[in-house]
């Protein structure tokens, strides 16, 4: 049984830090990207970054890059969101998913309803002003 599991969520002020893990098991994610989606409040879900888990390569979105990090730990199937210079509008939960036929412009260019194989259950990031 695969299980995706967000932690690392909290209250940070803005200008402040924060790191996201997701920790998959039941499930070999050489063959796979992997990445970050948030939902603001009152908003449509978007892609953020998303890498690929068998070389590395990374992608952002606009919105994000320069201050997120994503990052991988192959030895412990473990996704990472390294958010800097957090902004109010960063606020949202925070998702992973893993696909094992999308691309990087399929998780970028997320658009609502966009099947992914495996998601997890969210993780709350709030940034205070």
């Amino acid at each position: 049984q695969v299980q995706v599991v967000e932690s690392g969520g909290g209250l940070v002020q803005a200008g402040g830090s924060l790191r996201l893990s997701c920790t998959v098991s039941g499930l070999t994610l050489d063959d796979y990207f992997m990445g970050w989606f948030r939902d603001p409040p009152g908003k449509e879900r978007e892609g953020i970054a998303c890498i690929n888990w068998s070389n590395g390569n990374t992608y952002y979105a606009d919105s994000v890059k320069g201050r997120f990090t994503i990052s991988r730990d192959n030895a412990k199937n473990t996704l990472y969101l390294q958010m800097t210079s957090l902004k109010p509008e960063d606020t949202a939960q925070y998702f992973c998913a893993a696909d094992e036929f999308a691309g990087p412009d399929a998780f970028i260019e997320y658009e609502p309803g966009d099947p992914f194989h495996y998601w997890g259950q969210g993780t709350q990031v709030t940034v205070s002003s």
